[in-house]
């Protein structure tokens, strides 16, 4: 059934689809011009938190990520929800209204959108952005000799679960929030303008598959530095605590035969690198200088940023 449709969508078919029907990637990316190219992504998840507000915040903020990812700025975004019929009419509101205020603070309207019935809520946003073709950020642009930096600590998916479980203190949720809600324009801003070529969001795969993601398509091994890796608040006594989402196991299956872990990282520290995240920060390639400049500017912005590792020759992930 398959084989139809890949003869149908050949990229040699659509030379102006730039990104989408090669190697996989965060979004769409569509020529218009010389100078300008659409990006087009969508995404939209069950809530995460108890707070109706705070879901649609982080559900945008999400899915906002994968414009940021590629290098664009967004342009508008639609709705896009699943609610029970039973539902009152203040938690919709509510989680509209935390979806729109996140798009208005990365510039941006709500359009419009589309709405069904359904047993458990669910809330995100079909969003286009734009970017110059030449300046579009992939997964597929490290090199060797780059170092890898990261917007976001780790941890959300602990933090999370804990939280389902009754178990998380509410000083690490709020943190946890706080960093789901934080956009990544500034951090794609800054990665464009010293020549980042290449970037990612972390989100469901986790840290280990989407740097494996990137490792693959840019045909080099990323090395990460366990002791670099920031985590949120509270994550990693939950992770010792073996509080893990049930994606993490799915996640560890589908990497662990491409990754080599140094034997002092534990077990538990191990699936903390499988720990699906949401709404998480970029990871980004960059020359070691322009990585430098890239921590600072962004603590001058009011933000952080860590460099976690390098790029190498080779394949797959290794954590020392």
């Amino acid at each position: 059934m398959l084989r139809p449709l890949q003869d149908k969508f050949k990229p040699s078919l659509f030379p102006n689809l730039i990104v989408g029907l090669g190697e996989p990637d965060d979004a769409a990316v569509y020529r218009l011009s010389d100078e300008q190219a659409i990006i087009q992504t969508v995404d939209f998840f069950p809530p995460v938190v108890d707070d109706a507000y705070w879901f649609g915040a982080i559900a945008a903020a999400n899915a906002l990520s994968d414009i940021y990812a590629m290098g664009g700025e967004v342009l508008f975004a639609l709705n896009l929800a699943a609610f029970p019929e039973d539902l009152p009419p203040e938690i919709l509101s509510d989680i509209m209204r935390g979806g729109a205020d996140k798009v208005a603070e990365a510039g941006a309207a709500i359009a419009g959108g589309h709405t069904v019935k359904d047993k458990e809520p669910k809330y995100g946003l079909s969003v286009t952005g734009i970017v110059h073709p030449q300046k579009i950020m992939t997964k597929g642009g490290a090199v060797p000799g780059n170092v890898l930096v990261l917007t976001k600590p780790l941890g959300v998916g602990c933090v999370t679960t804990a939280l389902k479980r009754e178990q998380a203190a509410q000083e690490h949720v709020d943190a946890a929030i706080a960093s789901m809600t934080q956009l990544n324009r500034t951090a794609s801003r800054l990665a464009r303008a010293l020549g980042a070529k290449s970037a990612t969001d972390i989100t469901g795969f986790g840290l280990m598959g989407h740097a494996l993601e990137m490792a693959k398509a840019s045909r080099v091994q990323f090395q990460l530095n366990w002791a670099a890796l920031p985590f949120l608040p509270g994550a990693l006594s939950y992770g010792e605590q073996w509080i893990f989402p049930g994606g993490a196991e799915a996640n560890e299956k589908a990497v662990l035969p491409h990754v080599s872990f140094d034997a002092r990282v534990s077990d538990w520290q191990r699936m903390m690198l499988f720990d699906p995240e949401t709404s998480g920060g970029l990871l980004i390639p960059l020359a070691p200088e322009a990585a430098h400049q890239f921590v600072q500017q962004m603590e001058l912005a009011g933000e952080q940023a860590w460099v976690v590792g390098e790029v190498s020759a080779g394949a797959g992930i290794a954590v020392v």
